[in-house]
């Protein structure tokens, strides 16, 4: 992810672009690729006088960067979260803090979520009735550069399919509110090389009226995000990388809105597009320089992991958990 921020800060033409990491072969990596400047320990980094820090670490160590880009009213961003130790500390400081601090909420600048959002919003297929939605890709296929059992999305804390949870309800939340109810079941089902669930199946009920399912898995050899939402006029689904497909019963036709083809990175899934990484870095810039407001808020961030760590207990617990 700091490679990928790099390149989202070079093409939105950022000055000054500089990075911190503690093993030299991704420094020496990270100069000869995109001509940074760099440094080995986080001292000299911010004796460099930064503007605003970009916090691509593993999740585990991201409050302790984000606390101290605070401490010291430095702008911030941090990539996906998935522990929220630290955060409470964090939003005390933040309250008497003019800085921006901003947590990630990539899929809210996907233009296929922004289209369902505009679609849901317009009643296009009537009232939202109830979706499921599947989100799923193969651990292994994460970084296929790299084992997957040496870096954070093999662990029990930060793994992958964990983080993948809140990922997912930022942007589902964003559309239909917050659950008021939610029942999950979760388990280590493949033969993968980490001790993790790997699976989650997850049920909601929204204030809004609305039934949800989710199914997050790290198992499946093809990457999926597959939404389809039951509306009483019609249906509207998603097929990541393809379409947003709206479906009226009055009419007997499907409209569709054809994602745009993007631009992809070698090594990652063809699906995976960097324009929302570049769009959510243009709009953490433009929040600095008072041209907009970030759309997202570390006590919106708590709060979808709460909704994790509620989904977890219903399912070690075997209980129905009431938000």
């Amino acid at each position: 992810m700091g490679k990928r921020r790099i390149r989202n800060l070079l093409f939105l033409k950022a000055d000054g672009v500089s990075g911190f990491d503690s093993r030299d072969d991704r420094r020496r990596e990270s100069k000869k690729a995109y001509d940074i400047d760099t440094f080995d320990s986080f001292e000299r980094a911010m004796d460099s006088g930064p503007d605003a820090l970009i916090i691509s670490t593993p999740p585990d160590m991201h409050m302790k960067y984000a606390l101290e880009a605070a401490r010291q009213n430095i702008h911030f961003f941090t990539e996906a979260s998935v522990l929220a130790d630290g955060m409470d500390r964090l939003i005390e400081i933040l309250r008497d803090k003019k800085i921006v601090a901003a947590p990630s909420c990539t899929m809210r600048f996907h233009p296929s979520v922004r289209k369902l959002k505009s679609l849901v919003e317009t009643s296009e297929a009537g009232r939202p009735v109830a979706f499921t939605h599947h989100c799923g890709q193969y651990l292994p296929d994460w970084h296929p550069w790299e084992d997957y059992t040496k870096y954070y999305v093999a662990r029990r804390k930060t793994g992958g399919c964990r983080e993948i949870v809140p990922f997912e309800l930022i942007w589902l939340t964003w559309i239909f509110g917050e659950p008021e109810a939610l029942s999950c079941f979760k388990d280590k089902l493949s033969n993968l090389k980490a001790d993790i669930d790997d699976v989650y199946q997850i049920l909601l009920r929204f204030r809004t009226r609305i039934l949800g399912h989710m199914l997050i898995d790290v198992v499946s050899r093809v990457p999926y995000r597959s939404f389809r939402l039951l509306c009483e006029e019609g249906v509207i689904t998603w097929e990541w990388g393809e379409a947003v497909k709206v479906y009226s019963a009055a009419s007997k036709t499907w409209k569709q809105h054809q994602e745009e083809k993007g631009t992809t990175v070698e090594g990652y899934a063809d699906k995976i597009k960097e324009e929302p990484y570049i769009e959510e870095m243009r709009c953490f810039i433009n929040a600095i320089e008072g041209k907009d407001r970030f759309p997202y808020t570390f006590e919106e961030d708590r709060k979808a992991l709460e909704m994790l760590y509620s989904a977890e207990r219903s399912s070690d617990e075997g209980v129905h958990i009431n938000m």
